[in-house]
């Protein structure tokens, strides 16, 4: 086991300036390398303090944001033109990209595709939801309208 400083969030594992304990080999072969995590180590103690503190300053000026943009995500449908066949069936699926780009398209500001959670598959046209966590405490439902593309 492997001790890391995460410095991104990651899904399922922690925010920026949580210490986890994860297996080695995912540890080198992913966090690291994506620039997720950094290795523990007691002059990086210092650094998770900088982190939490720039952490914490972040979240007091984007609680408002996150409010107001839950509201905006929520209030809109968001529609996605994605090749299809003749019965609806899109060819491969809806990626958490394309959700993202689809928002920032419909003019509701940039969404960080990490932060969206699509909970099945989307695989043919029509009405779909996908959950974005704005923070640790506020996720907003979007409502995907997903058409086939001319």
């Amino acid at each position: 086991m492997s001790k890391l400083i995460l410095t991104h969030e990651v899904t399922g594992l922690g925010t920026p300036g949580d210490i986890i304990e994860v297996k080695n080999g995912y540890a080198r072969n992913y966090l690291i390398p994506q620039g997720f995590g950094i290795a523990w180590s007691r002059g990086a103690e210092k650094q998770v303090e900088q982190i939490k503190a720039a952490r914490a300053a972040r979240e007091l000026a984007t609680l408002e944001d996150a409010q107001a943009l839950k509201a905006s995500l929520e209030g809109t449908k968001v529609k996605l033109a994605v090749k299809a066949g003749a019965e609806g069936r899109l060819f491969g699926s809806v990626k958490t990209g394309n959700v993202a780009d689809a928002v920032a398209a419909a003019g509701l500001g940039q969404i960080d595709k990490r932060k969206i959670e699509i909970p099945s598959p989307i695989k043919s046209v029509g009405m779909h939801e996908a959950t974005v966590r704005l923070r640790e405490d506020i996720s907003a439902v979007i409502t995907l309208q997903v058409v086939a593309a001319k």
